[in-house]
């Protein structure tokens, strides 16, 4: 199943596609049904509601209300979980660090070597939950970088919260998964790099984290994901891969991330850029009014541009 949150109307709701170019209101259906729509109410409950709230979307689907259904093409999308509990982001691949330091010694002058620790356990920090948007919005382009550049990723929303997951049930813990625009300002991460602390305007800044169109649910997605993962840009195919191979498996970043520390429902976790997942990696830069094209089968397709806000 998979699942969007949408505006039409006046209205924001929690929509289930129906067939490819139809979708359900879910509460709405729930409602003319006789049922009790709140486990419909936003993305967040939905996940809150975890299996009988599956169950009962999958009901309304197998006999949808016409009064309920709308062409795809007559709403706007929001992200799939507009605000996320929290949101990390891993770097699980690595053709795309290899190729990422390829870049960065041309530019630099300077080689680089994958440290041994990102071997030996999963790597990531936490992004800025609070600047979140989805399909078909504006991205804008920060006043400080001159190189702006997109991230394809592969994420996964937590539906079920614990501490000290063991790898072998950590898939259980896992709601859905959904593409990751990771938007990034190369020219300030290189020169925070340095620093050690991570990305921080480099990754940090507005609209600057992007989710969707859908949420794919769990149990559509064999473990681990092996999903085709694809950039196109203007239309141009740039690069891509599939998410085989990551390095570490989303169980095993699971675990990792729950060692010592509470995961909750309604978290984001981002596998890191597939190999040639972003322009850096194939030496290609971003414009301003660039249309990002961002595909991972059986999710769908994030389509953004990026606009450089006018001084003044």
């Amino acid at each position: 199943m998979r699942l969007a949150t949408v505006v039409a109307g006046g209205r924001e709701f929690v929509a289930a596609v129906q067939s490819e170019d139809r979708l359900l209101d879910l509460a709405h259906a729930a409602r003319l049904a006789g049922m009790d729509g709140s486990a419909f109410a936003s993305m967040q409950a939905v996940i809150d509601a975890g299996p009988a709230g599956l169950d009962a979307a999958r009901s309304l689907l197998a006999a949808p209300p016409g009064e309920a259904l709308m062409a795809e093409a007559s709403v706007v999308f929001r992200a799939p979980l507009p605000r996320p509990v929290r949101m990390r982001d891993c770097l699980a691949f690595e053709a795309h660090l290899r190729n990422a330091y390829d870049q960065a010694e041309k530019r630099m002058g300077k080689r680089f070597e994958i440290p041994a620790v990102w071997y030996e356990q999963p790597i990531y920090y936490k992004c800025n939950h609070m600047a979140v948007i989805g399909h078909g919005q504006d991205t804008l382009w920060p006043s400080y970088s001159s190189f702006m550049d997109y991230e394809l990723e592969l994420a996964v929303i937590i539906g079920k919260g614990g501490a000290d997951i063991p790898a072998e049930r950590a898939m259980e813990h896992v709601f859905g998964y959904t593409i990751f625009n990771d938007m990034s300002a190369r020219d300030a991460q290189l020169k925070e790099t340095p620093g050690q602390l991570g990305p921080t305007k480099g990754k940090d800044f507005d609209t600057g984290n992007i989710l969707g169109p859908y949420i794919l649910t769990a149990d559509e997605v064999a473990h681990p994901a092996a999903l085709d993962m694809e950039v196109r840009v203007n239309g141009e195919r740039w690069g891509g891969g599939n998410s085989r191979e990551m390095h570490h498996s989303f169980a095993r970043i699971i675990s990792y991330l729950s060692t010592s520390e509470t995961l909750y429902a309604g978290e984001v976790i981002g596998s890191g850029t597939v190999g040639t997942g972003c322009a850096l990696e194939v030496g290609r830069q971003l414009s301003p009014g660039d249309v990002i094209e961002l595909t991972i089968e059986r999710i769908g397709t994030l389509r953004n541009r990026i606009v450089k806000p006018q001084p003044g």
